[in-house]
């Protein structure tokens, strides 16, 4: 195992794979962050713009997709494939040796269908198992793993899941390898307030000032349940997570953009 080198473990959306010209400003960003490093992507919109193609119908409940038989086979063959190999052969193109995956290879991440209560979200995962021996083996062998959003549950199903949640579990899990570093990368400049009718990054927070602030409803809406996950992800062993714009990766790890979430 390694030795408590940093690792940093960055997570980006579709504001930046939707856009190949931010695609490939944040990837020469990435190649030339020195050290251990593992890319998390989400899907973007391609997915759905195949699944209208082909009519085959998408269905969301609160902004979430349910994910039908139909509708994985298009999330692994554009999340898993295009996606995810057309960022490896840009990053190879930048001299940054990478291996893309998803969770079923090499049994890299392990879930389970997502239990039906109120909803039924379909053939969607929640990962159980990180393989901690793998990422480890990738990483001391200089390669920076790009995961799709696609794990299995190790009896021959395929799971489409949650990327911010991957990002979390891969961090959470090699944290007592190294000193993990959790970047989000989406589309604001990081965790927002209102100050003199100006809105201003935090650049700061700790879990006191987020109580009180929620207390204030200065944080309010989705950014609640990032950050609480976030304070989860801090108590089992995440060594800090910066929140931010992820065109500024590299200013987010100078400390110089975003919010840095800290004890």
């Amino acid at each position: 195992m390694a030795n408590r080198n940093v690792l940093r473990v960055i997570k980006i959306g579709g504001n930046i794979i939707d856009h190949p010209d931010k695609t490939a400003f944040f990837l020469e960003q990435f190649a030339a962050i020195p050290g251990a490093k593992i890319l998390v992507h989400g899907g973007g919109v391609l997915a759905t713009q195949l699944a209208e193609q082909l009519n085959i119908p998408q269905t969301l409940i609160d902004g979430r997709r349910i994910t039908d038989a139909e509708t994985l086979r298009i999330a692994v063959m554009v999340y898993a494939g295009w996606v995810n190999k057309s960022m490896v052969a840009q990053l190879y193109a930048l001299d940054c040796p990478a291996i893309g995956l998803c969770g079923a290879d090499g049994d890299a991440i392990r879930a389970e269908k997502r239990p039906v209560r109120d909803i039924d979200y379909g053939l969607v995962g929640d990962v159980k198992k990180i393989n901690v021996e793998l990422f480890d083996a990738w990483l001391a062998k200089g390669l920076a793993p790009v995961v799709a959003p696609i794990t299995h549950d190790g009896n021959g199903q395929l799971l489409n899941t949650n990327a911010d949640t991957i990002a979390q579990e891969i961090a959470k899990s090699l944290s007592k390898a190294f000193k993990v570093e959790l970047i989000f990368g989406f589309d604001k400049a990081g965790v927002l307030m209102q100050e003199d009718g100006v809105e201003k990054v935090i650049p700061q927070l700790n879990k006191k000032q987020f109580l009180a602030l929620k207390a204030e409803n200065v944080i309010h809406g989705g950014m609640i349940p990032k950050l609480e996950n976030a304070f989860s992800a801090l108590e089992s062993g995440v060594n800090k997570i910066i929140i931010g714009n992820a065109v500024s990766i590299n200013e987010m790890i100078r400390g110089e953009a975003g919010t840095s979430i800290e004890w």
